[in-house]
């Protein structure tokens, strides 16, 4: 893992929420379609490579440049790892920690 690179916070009123973090001076980094009719909305601090994402669940999206060799040395501590699922816009292999938060490794 190289870096985190995305917070998804979950939201009630995502337009509510995305005029907050506009005054806190964030911008809207991706604004697009999502699955099962959601937006993803995708906003970070200018010149700063981490993010957030406003969403309805929570997770922390960590970098990677291997993902196959990530996931095998989590296994081998003995994490459980779900299998990596290939999208258009990367590679994503998820997990929880003890208390359910969700974290997902991410290869571009």
């Amino acid at each position: 893992m190289t870096n985190i690179e995305i917070i998804i916070l979950p939201v009630t009123d995502k337009e509510k929420a995305k005029e907050f973090y506009m005054q806190l001076g964030l911008q809207v980094l991706v604004e697009a379609p999502a699955d099962h009719g959601h937006t993803w909305l995708q906003m970070g601090l200018p010149g700063q490579t981490a993010s957030i994402a406003l969403m309805h669940f929570h997770g922390i999206i960590m970098e990677t440049d291997d993902i196959e060799k990530d996931v095998r040395e989590l296994k081998t501590k003995g994490i459980e790892v779900g299998k990596i699922d290939e999208q258009p816009w990367g590679r994503f292999a998820w997990m929880k920690d003890p208390d359910g938060n969700g974290l997902c490794l991410h290869q571009k």
